[in-house]
């Protein structure tokens, strides 16, 4: 995340807050999000009104005066902030401080994906520290695990940060690992000006990328980019799942108005069909790293959710353990909060491959772009009537054409091809998949 819109403020000048609590919502290119105080103090001033967009990560939102500030050091705060640099290069190189006294409420990356993940003990649990607290640690090498919270229930805030630094307590050992190089800069593609000259004035109207559509244009390019790409299509037949679909949601209980407590549909039972393909042939439910192969013990499937402006992709995790019918409410709630930008980052982060079904607006087949990390993605479309032969005659059957796009480097052609065999296989008898 590099920048975001301030959607709505939940507190205001002279309120009071601690550690913890949320402040205010942040719009990002993929979702809402809340951000929470990281520490406790009164609201001095809010300096980025609520429905500005295109607020910079780490500027100046809010100042909080701590017990015995008056406005003279939220004047101070605000003043420094003010005769920043603001160059694009200059935001690149300034590493955030600890401040002295008040404390600045930064539009920080926690409110897209937390750029530094909250640590684990020794014997496996969080150690529960506040976002700004574990990037204060990580930018001055802090071990977080060396250090006590005095925050809500022995939070790590940033006063704790602070004490570490003035005492040199918790200094880590120095990474050994270099990171990995960066993937090669993405073609800018023709100017603006370049691309009107070839259209007559007054014939067109210029609508500027949002967050999303510029993430997806990333995303996309990198993909095609540094992925070798390989498709392989099958055909499945699926009178036999919609049989076995009417059942189940014939025999659906019902809630106290008498509506179905679940309603189960062919993308559902596509998605379980996937991730139980998956646990059969394991060798295909992998990622590719430059060091080794990540091989996933879990089907964790991505559903590409089409929402204005572009797209995004919850993740039914360890689909192949769940039920239809659970699977089918995931993907209700994901939908209707994927519309409303209200899914968590790691609702949608992550997995182990994914699914894009167009069928439903009546596309019969096409290839979908492998979406890193995963190293496959299922393009379903539509299920029509279509002649076939059995026992040699001609009869009809509803059949549906997919499209199994790889990433060639972990997963070959007949690795591919055995992997849609087994997809097949629960797609024609779907009893498989209740057992």
């Amino acid at each position: 995340m590099e920048e975001g819109n301030l959607a709505k403020w939940l507190v205001k000048e002279g309120d009071e807050v601690s550690a913890g609590d949320v402040i205010a919502e942040i719009e990002t290119d993929k979702a809402t999000m809340e951000v929470e105080a990281v520490d406790e103090g009164t609201v001095g001033k809010i300096v980025v009104p609520a429905g500005t967009a295109g607020v910079k990560v780490n500027e100046l939102i809010a100042v909080l005066l701590e017990e015995g500030e008056d406005a003279s050091a939220m004047e101070s705060k605000t003043g420094s902030a003010a005769s920043a640099p603001k160059s694009e290069e200059a935001e690149k190189d300034k590493a955030p401080a600890v401040p002295e006294s008040s404390s600045a409420i930064e539009i920080g990356a926690k409110a897209a994906t937390d750029p530094v993940p909250a640590p684990k003990a020794s014997d496996g649990s969080r150690i529960f520290s506040s976002p700004l607290a574990r990037r204060l640690a990580q930018q001055n090498g802090l071990d977080l695990k060396a250090l006590s919270g005095t925050g809500p229930h022995g939070r790590i805030v940033k006063r704790d940060i602070e004490k570490a630094l003035e005492s040199g307590a918790g200094k880590s050992a120095p990474a050994s690992a270099a990171a990995p190089a960066a993937a090669a800069a993405a073609p800018t593609g023709p100017s603006t000006d370049q691309v009107l000259k070839l259209f007559e004035e007054g014939s067109y109207e210029l609508v500027p990328h949002d967050g999303m559509r510029k993430t997806i244009a990333r995303r996309l390019v990198e993909s095609k980019q540094t992925i070798p790409h390989f498709y392989v299509s099958i055909d499945c037949e699926l009178d036999a799942l919609l049989a076995l679909r009417g059942q189940i949601n014939a025999s659906a209980p019902k809630d106290k108005d008498g509506n179905p407590l679940y309603k189960v549909s062919v993308n559902d039972m596509t998605i379980k069909a996937l991730a139980l393909a998956l646990r059969d042939v394991p060798d295909a439910n992998v990622s590719w790293t430059d060091d080794a192969m990540v091989k996933h013990k879990h089907s964790d499937v991505g559903v590409a959710v089409s929402i204005p402006g572009g797209l995004i992709t919850p993740i039914v995790r360890s689909a192949e353990m769940k039920p239809l019918s659970v699977i089918s409410n995931e993907m209700k709630d994901y939908g209707k909060r994927a519309k409303e930008r209200k899914l968590k980052p790691e609702e949608y982060q992550g997995g182990t491959t994914a699914v894009s079904n167009m069928g439903m607006m009546g596309v019969k087949e096409f290839a979908a772009v492998v979406n890193p990390p995963h190293a496959t993605i299922l393009a379903v479309g539509a299920g029509e009537k279509r002649a076939v032969v059995k026992n040699d005659e001609i009869t009809i059957a509803t059949v549906m054409t997919v499209t199994l796009s790889t990433d060639h480097r972990c997963v070959d052609g007949a690795l591919g091809a055995e992997l849609l065999a087994a997809f097949k296989g629960y797609i024609e008898t779907p009893m498989g998949m209740l057992v």
